[in-house]
């Protein structure tokens, strides 16, 4: 069979959804694959390593009991189930799984399928087609009266609607990775950095006409697939799709670009541009013009007036170069590419000392190093800041800039001005996915939590497959306390990332306070295997065999704690002071948790901003120290007070 149920839960296997109550639910792809398995032997014991087979594929080298851990923990996440209490996935220690709720209709064999198909008997959409007869017969009555319209061409109906049935409606766009015509491998950054420069200047030229632009990163993982345009646009949410290739020469650069209507891989449109590389910008700007007026010719039943050409300066074309590069680099999020990329963006300025967004670029540079705490935060943000205000004085309609010098002001604990920022780069530019996140940070710092929910959810519209704006959103909905909301969104984020050990451990947070303490441990567990801490996770597991969750908790934050200490001498890499805060205050030492707040105060740590609104810190909130650090901070008095009283409740 191609849909199973069981209870309240309906599985099609054909497509890979989980449906509760005809709701679809979020399931990566592992967890899901595990969940078929279990379903096609209901009552029987898959064991740990059938499971690994079904999750991966021969070859493949992984870590099988964390991954397999992980999916199971993932599966029972989206269920609702229990591994204490198990009502579905039940685990046998040493042996495997068992699917143990009442199935309805069991998994087929390919030969059972088929022979099934080649039987007469109600399938499952001629049984859901019963219940639509009668919608059917007032649908036929609807039709009748249209007719009857379209035929006197009532009010222009006629035209309306004839004229422009043949015209696709686009809403939404993606910009599909450009292909690298040179042959030569050694370019594919000058066609990844191109396709992200087309995304920045359509997003801000589209964007005032309220065309939606998907970000560049969530594009970027179609790179060289091999799925069809609609099924991509399903994923990405858009109507529309620009695919195109890009071939430099020498100074000479050529990009051909078309845009397609995604549901139906109609062509819609295309041109071929070519510049010297000087021009670059004019180019893109062009390319973004052309592209807008097409759509807006598609969504308006009015003429418009075409999207004007802005004056782009020339750039240097070895400092445009080198600042694809750089860009190409700080997208990869690691120490060693934030470190490539400053030395790009340096030579780029250098190079072309009024090329804003090169001084843009160098300004996300340091911000990384001091988010990744690879510079004091003091130094980071002040040369984040001075680069991101070079830009502007540059620029001042680049978007990305003013989110530059947002993300610094806010690091330094400028909200009025941070937040001014982020109004103006999204006023400039709309599809600013970046600019949404930031400023959904800032209004969650305040305890502004719907407002930052509605910017995280635009931030995730704009880059629907980014695990790092999933897990923004996720967090703002745990800090909210909407915990079901959270584990939604935190459920299908892969392992590892940069945020894995703070999203395990809000996870762990939000089982506690539900009673589920044996996740709890689990996600612990994942936190501790995943930092190579295994002495350490099997503290915490004999603890909670033996003396409960209290102890086990106490284990897993000493260990925590103790690892910490041990780094707290060297210079890299550096102690996280707020986090270690945290620990000491979950575990009552209220003058150890304050000391390091202090030490957070001093080094200017950015994520003290939240220090009102983080949990960790509740039995601290009626201390006077707190409210003392929080308005040094410069942290609102109503946030204060709101967050005092929340302590005392």
């Amino acid at each position: 069979m191609e849909v199973v149920r069981f209870g309240v839960f309906e599985v099609d296997l054909r497509a890979g959804e989980l449906f509760r109550q005809g709701i679809k639910i979020k399931l990566q792809q592992q967890p899901f694959r595990v969940l078929a398995l279990l379903l096609e032997h209901p009552g029987e014991i898959v064991t740990r390593e059938e499971l690994r087979q079904a999750i991966w594929p021969a070859g493949t080298f992984v870590e099988v009991d964390l991954g397999v851990d992980a999916a199971i923990h993932k599966l029972r996440t989206a269920l609702g189930d229990s591994a204490e209490n198990p009502r579905l996935v039940e685990t046998l220690p040493r042996r495997g799984y068992r699917f143990i709720a009442a199935v309805d209709g069991a998994v087929a064999s390919e030969e059972q399928a088929s022979t099934a198909a080649a039987s007469p008997g109600p399938s499952y959409s001629a049984l859901q087609a019963v219940p639509k007869r009668k919608s059917l017969l007032w649908a036929g009555a609807i039709v009748v009266v249209v007719a009857l319209l379209l035929a006197v061409n009532t009010g222009g109906l006629r035209v309306s609607m004839l004229g422009r049935s043949a015209t696709p409606q686009i809403h939404s766009i993606a910009v599909l990775p450009l292909g690298n015509l040179s042959g030569d491998s050694a370019q594919e950054y000058f066609a990844e950095g191109m396709t992200e420069a087309l995304v920045t200047r359509l997003g801000k030229t589209a964007g005032l006409g309220g065309l939606q632009v998907i970000s560049h990163t969530s594009a970027m993982h179609f790179k060289g697939t091999r799925e069809t345009l609609p099924q991509i646009a399903r994923q990405l949410h858009v109507d529309g799709v620009i695919e195109g290739a890009v071939l430099r020469v020498g100074n000479r650069v050529r990009v051909t670009a078309q845009l397609i209507e995604a549901s139906t891989d109609r062509h819609l449109w295309a041109e071929t541009y070519e510049r010297d590389l000087r021009d670059v910008l004019g180019l893109q700007d062009a390319i973004a013009r052309a592209i807008t007026n097409e759509v807006q010719i598609r969504v308006s039943s009015s003429p418009q007036s075409p999207v004007a050409s802005t004056r782009a300066r020339p750039v240097d074309p070895d400092a445009y170069d080198l600042y694809l590069r750089g860009r190409v680099e700080w997208n990869e999020w690691t120490e060693q590419g934030t470190r490539k990329s400053i030395e790009y963006f340096q030579r780029a300025v250098q190079r072309d000392p009024g090329y804003a967004p090169a001084w843009a670029g160098l300004s996300d540079a340091y911000t990384h190093m001091g988010q990744f705490l690879l510079l004091p935060a003091r130094v980071a943000s002040f040369k984040a800041k001075a680069a991101a205000e070079r830009a502007i004085q540059l620029d001042e309609t680049l978007s990305e800039a003013r989110v530059s010098l947002a993300s610094a002001l806010l690091l330094q604990w400028s909200w009025s001005a941070g937040e001014k920022e982020l109004q103006r780069a999204i006023a400039l530019n709309p599809n600013n996915a970046l600019a949404h996140q930031w400023y959904g940070w800032l209004l969650s710092a305040r305890g502004q939590f719907d407002a930052a929910i509605r910017e995280m959810r635009r931030a995730l519209e704009l880059d629907p497959l980014s695990p790092n704006k999933q897990n923004s959103l996720a967090a703002t909905f745990h800090r909210a306390g909407r915990y079901d909301e959270a584990l939604q969104y935190f459920s299908d984020l892969p392992d590892p990332d940069l945020n894995s050990e703070s999203r395990h451990r809000r996870i762990a947070d939000i089982y506690e306070r539900q009673g589920r303490f044996g996740e709890a441990v689990a996600e612990w567990m994942l936190v501790l295997r995943l930092g190579g801490k295994q002495e350490v996770a099997a503290a915490v597991e004999r603890d909670y065999r033996v003396s409960g969750f209290a102890a086990a908790k106490r284990t897993y934050l000493w260990g925590h704690l103790r690892e910490a200490g041990g780094r707290a001498q060297n210079a890299h890499p550096r102690p996280r002071p707020y986090g270690i805060a945290g620990d000491y205050a979950l575990l009552g030492e209220r003058d150890s948790a304050f000391a390091w707040l202090e030490r957070a105060f001093r080094e200017q740590v950015g994520v003290l901003m939240f220090l009102t609104i983080d949990d960790r810190f509740e039995t601290l909130r009626s201390d006077p120290r707190l409210r003392d650090l929080a308005r040094r901070i410069g942290l609102p008095d109503t946030a204060v007070q709101d967050s005092v009283a929340l302590g005392a409740h």
